[in-house]
């Protein structure tokens, strides 16, 4: 399959995500790194983008809380090429009732190539990395061949419903 480049230019668009017991580690980090953040756009949802901005004093783009539909915004974000990496840590020892939500929207992240940390140390690693400074090309694969495949619908002319 052939690849694509998408350009991460230098300040990048960041998804925060946060479940409820990883919301205090989120916001530490997110002070601790305030100022890299600064420079970059960031959105997170619900109750974690209203905390973080009045915490760290940045404009925050808000949206849907994580169940209500807050996910899959983030996801519909990936794929419209709107976010450039996530930072989502998520609670795996606590069951979350939106759990296919989530994991859609871990998919996305896959499925578009965008990096993800799901823990503290990876996120670390992502925000200090030399790929943060500048621009990045990021590889995509080419998407076309899925999108136009020919499907055999098993269909008989003459037996539409």
């Amino acid at each position: 399959m052939s690849q694509n480049k998408i350009v991460m230019v230098q300040d990048k668009k960041i998804a925060l995500v946060a479940h409820d017991n990883k919301k205090r580690d989120l916001l530490e980090w997110a002070m601790y790194n305030r100022d890299l953040l600064a420079h970059h756009e960031v959105y997170a949802t619900g109750t974690t983008g209203e905390t973080l901005g009045k915490q760290l004093g940045l404009k925050i783009k808000k949206l849907q809380s994580g169940p209500l539909g807050g996910d899959q915004q983030i996801g519909a974000k990936i794929v419209n090429n709107e976010i450039d990496f996530l930072i989502f840590f998520w609670d795996p020892l606590e069951p979350q009732p939106h759990d296919p939500d989530v994991k859609a929207l871990l998919r996305m992240a896959v499925v578009w190539n965008i990096p993800i940390a799901c823990n503290r140390a990876t996120a670390d690693f992502m925000i200090s990395s030399p790929l943060m400074e500048g621009e990045y090309n990021r590889l995509l694969p080419d998407y076309n061949e899925y999108k136009t495949r020919n499907i055999d619908w098993g269909l008989k002319s003459g037996n539409s419903r």
